[in-house]
């Protein structure tokens, strides 16, 4: 008898394989709002990047993600969206809620990280948009900056960590869900900001 043991497919495979329909949804609403046609459509836009970035922003304070991820703290985006709405001088925006990801359990928190950190890679392609309207990597477009070893090394790294954890096929579902509520998250924030 013959039986083959199916070896899983890696973490960022399943994350990517999952979303990949709402993530795609969600990009084209955010395009479909034209945040880059003006600044006031761009200032929308960053009150959807604060919100997200606030949500997020237990990740990059977590000694069990540092464990996996060494210099996460240092990759925080909130400060820099913050500061890129000071630039253009829009008032910050009135937090009322909790993070979301302030209590998520580690799997749920590598769902998070991965939507969070993959939005880096199109950012390449939005800062060039926010160029075009004078902004850049130290006005107004912080947040969109390049990680210093690159888009493409840094994305690769991320997600050969998140596929070198043992986590069991329970835990990999966890991981989706907390992908899935990052996605529903932002969508909730694109329908109220843009």
């Amino acid at each position: 008898m013959n039986t083959q043991t199916s070896i899983p497919d890696p973490l960022s495979m399943r994350l990517r394989a999952e979303t990949n329909t709402t993530h795609e949804r969600l990009d084209r609403s955010i395009m479909g709002a034209k945040p880059f046609d003006n600044i006031e459509n761009y200032g929308r836009f960053l009150r959807v990047q604060h919100g997200l970035h606030h949500h997020v922003s237990p990740l990059y304070r977590s000694a069990d993600l540092a464990a996996y991820f060494p210099g996460l703290n240092a990759r925080g985006r909130l400060n820099d969206v913050a500061q890129d709405m000071v630039d253009l001088g829009m008032p910050m925006p009135e937090i009322t809620a909790a993070p979301a990801t302030e209590t998520v359990d580690l799997p749920e928190a590598m769902g998070w990280l991965y939507v969070v950190e993959g939005s880096n890679l199109g950012a390449a392609f939005l800062l060039k948009y926010a160029r075009k309207m004078s902004l850049s990597e130290t006005h107004g477009a912080r947040h969109l900056a390049e990680p210093p070893e690159g888009r493409a090394t840094y994305w690769r790294a991320v997600k050969s960590t998140l596929d070198a954890i043992d986590l069991s096929f329970h835990d990999q579902a966890r991981a989706i869900k907390g992908a899935e509520a990052a996605f529903a998250t932002t969508r909730n924030l694109v329908m109220a900001h843009l």
